[in-house]
């Protein structure tokens, strides 16, 4: 979604996690197995101000753990008023992450069987984070180019 949207708006694209994978020479995986998730959370922060006090007109995608670490959420916040959480139901995330659970630290070591209750968890611990955003798009069975005119209606001019 991030990518289509800074297409269509003509805006750079960046991806948090890839951002990060840059300024460290190494992929988030071994980030987190070699220097720790706490490491990792610091570095995100880092990274999430750097971007936002020097970039201008870009689409930025964050992990799902961003916003809820490190005053992350005050963070982005404070830097736009177009702060938008695509929301997804637990099985429509459950079917999304169970397909890419090798490239995803958190998960990578739970069984299949097990994910939905980690999922459900994990998004109920975090949606007081999620909430603070600005809007909010359901994106369960949705087009991507539904969601993405659901986004465009709703951005702010910063």
């Amino acid at each position: 979604i991030g990518r289509a949207l800074a297409s269509l708006l003509d805006f750079q694209f960046l991806d948090l996690d890839e951002y990060i994978e840059t300024v460290e020479g190494d992929d988030i995986t071994k980030i987190f197995d070699t220097k720790g998730e706490l490491y990792f959370r610091k570095k995100e922060h880092e990274c999430l101000k750097g971007i936002l006090a020097e970039k201008e007109d870009f689409v930025l995608s964050t992990g799902g753990g961003t916003p809820c670490y490190d005053k992350n959420m005050d963070v982005i916040l404070k830097g736009t008023k177009n702060v938008i959480y695509l929301k997804v139901t637990v099985a429509g995330l459950v079917e999304r992450l169970s397909k890419e659970k090798e490239e995803r630290p958190l998960i990578r070591n739970i069984p299949d069987k097990e994910l939905p209750e980690f999922v459900a968890k994990h998004l109920f611990e975090r949606s007081y984070f999620y909430a603070m955003a600005n809007h909010t798009v359901m994106c369960d069975n949705k087009e991507i180019t539904t969601i993405l005119q659901e986004i465009k209606s709703i951005l702010t001019p910063v």
